[in-house]
C-alpha cells in the first residue's frame, strides 16, 4: 500500500482515538497527536531501513542463485579479456553430468549496438546459462554468432541465443553446415547426450548456421572486422579460424587446446593441425590467441604446449612406422616422452588413440606418394 494512505489512515485513527477522550482540552490533544506522529514517523522509518536491507539481501540470494555455477568445477563468467573481448573459459574435462556438457571458451565481442558471440556452448540449457552470463556484460542485443566446427559441444547452445533473438546472424564454414544437417549434427547429439545423461533436452530442433563462408572471406558486424581462414583439413575439415582485426585477437577453435585432449575424427589431420599451427605461428604476431578448450593467452604460451605434443606423436610416430611396429607397440614409450602432459584431461585415453591416427596418416601419405609416381 502507498506510504501517504499509510500515514493519513494513521493519523486518522490517531486523531479518533484522542478526540474521543474528552478530559483533553484541544492545546492537550494537539501535543499528544504531534507526539503519537513522531512515534509513527519513526515506527515507519524503522521498518523502511529493514525493507531496504532484506531487499538488498534478497538481490544479492538472486545474484548468486543465478550465478552459472558447475558443482566442484566452480563459477563461470565472462571476463575481459582484450579491448571489447569477452571470454568464458569452460572446464577443461570431457562432457558429463556435473559439467552438464560445458567444457568450451565461449566468447562476447561488444560493438557499438550489438554483441557478437563465438561458440556460445554445448547445448540448449548451457545456452540459456550462458545468455544469462552474456547480459551482465551488457544488455545490447546479440546481433550475431560465429560456429567455429562441427562438433556440437561448440554450437548447440545457437538454440538459446535464437530463441530470443530471432533474426540473428549465425556464421560457419559452408562444409560445416551441410554435414551438420546432413546427419553430423544428430551423431553430437547422442554423444553429448549420453555423455551427460540426458541433459541435451531442449536442443532440437537444431539452430544451424544461416551464412555460409569461405576461406578468406571478410565480414564486418556493426564496425567489428574479421577474417575467417579455413584449413582444407586440420582437426576437422569444417574448421575456421577467426581474426577479430580491432582487437588482434584470433579464435582458433579445436585446432588449438590447452589442458584437455580432444579426438580427432575420420575427417581429421594431424599432420594438417601442425601445418596449421605452424603457419600461424610464423605469420601472425596478435594479441590474443583463444584455443578451443583451455586458457587464452599470448601466442607462444597458448601455442606451443599442443603443437609441441602432436610434433612429439610424429616423430616418435615415424620412427615406429618405419620399424614396421604398431602404435600399441610403442604406445607406453611415447607416453613416457609426453610425462609433462600427464594432467591433461583424458590424456592417456586420446594420447594413445592420437599416435595410432598420425601412423595411419604415414600409410595414407606413403600410398599417396606412391600413387603419385606412377
Amino acid at each position: 500500500m502507498n506510504r501517504k494512505i499509510i500515514y493519513s489512515l494513521m493519523t486518522l485513527s490517531l486523531l479518533t482515538n484522542i478526540y474521543a477522550n474528552e478530559n483533553l482540552n484541544s492545546a492537550q490533544i494537539m501535543q499528544e497527536t504531534l507526539s503519537k506522529m513522531k512515534d509513527v514517523a519513526k515506527m515507519s522509518e524503522k521498518n523502511q531501513q529493514n525493507n531496504d536491507t532484506n531487499v538488498t539481501e534478497n538481490n544479492a540470494i538472486d545474484s548468486n542463485a543465478s550465478a552459472f555455477t558447475l558443482g566442484k568445477y566452480g563459477t563461470f563468467k565472462f571476463e575481459k579479456a582484450n579491448d571489447n573481448v569477452y571470454i568464458m573459459h569452460g572446464p577443461v574435462v570431457s562432457p558429463n553430468k556435473e559439467n552438464e556438457g560445458f567444457m568450451n571458451n565461449p566468447a562476447v565481442i561488444e560493438s557499438e549496438h550489438g554483441l557478437i558471440v563465438v561458440d556460445p556452448g554445448g547445448n540448449y540449457n548451457v545456452g540459456k546459462k550462458v545468455l544469462a552470463e552474456i547480459e551482465k556484460v551488457s544488455t545490447k542485443p546479440i546481433i550475431a554468432v560465429f560456429n567455429t566446427h562441427k562438433h556440437g559441444d561448440h554450437w548447440f547452445a545457437n538454440k538459446a541465443i535464437v530463441e530470443k533473438y530471432p533474426k540473428v546472424d549465425i556464421y560457419a564454414h559452408e562444409h560445416m553446415i551441410t554435414v551438420s544437417k546432413e546427419g553430423e549434427a544428430d551423431v553430437w547429439y547422442g554423444i553429448l547426450n549420453r555423455a551427460t545423461k540426458g541433459n541435451l533436452e531442449g536442443t532440437k530442433e537444431f539452430a544451424f548456421p544461416t551464412k555460409p563462408l569461405v576461406d578468406g572471406d571478410k565480414i564486418e558486424v556493426d564496425g567489428q572486422k574479421f577474417v575467417v581462414g579455413h584449413p582444407k583439413v586440420a582437426h576437422t575439415d569444417t574448421d575456421l579460424v577467426i581474426t577479430h582485426e580491432n582487437s588482434k585477437t584470433i579464435f582458433l577453435g579445436d585446432n588449438l587446446m590447452k589442458g584437455r585432449l580432444g579426438s580427432f575424427d575420420e575427417s581429421s589431420s594431424i599432420f594438417g593441425n601442425i601445418e596449421l599451427l605452424e603457419q600461424i605461428k610464423k605469420d601472425t604476431n596478435y594479441t590474443l590467441y583463444v584455443p578451443g578448450h583451455g586458457i587464452s593467452g599470448k601466442k607462444d604460451e597458448t601455442i606451443d604446449p599442443f603443437l609441441n605434443y602432436l610434433k612429439v606423436l610424429v616423430t616418435e610416430g615415424q620412427i615406429a612406422y618405419d620399424d614396421d611396429k604398431e602404435s600399441y607397440e610403442v604406445k607406453d614409450e611415447v607416453l613416457k616422452k609426453l610425462e609433462w602432459m600427464k594432467d591433461w584431461d583424458a590424456f592417456e585415453k586420446n594420447a594413445a588413440a592420437h599416435l595410432n591416427k598420425a601412423m595411419i596418416e604415414m600409410g595414407e601419405r606413403e600410398l599417396a606418394a606412391e600413387e603419385d609416381e606412377e
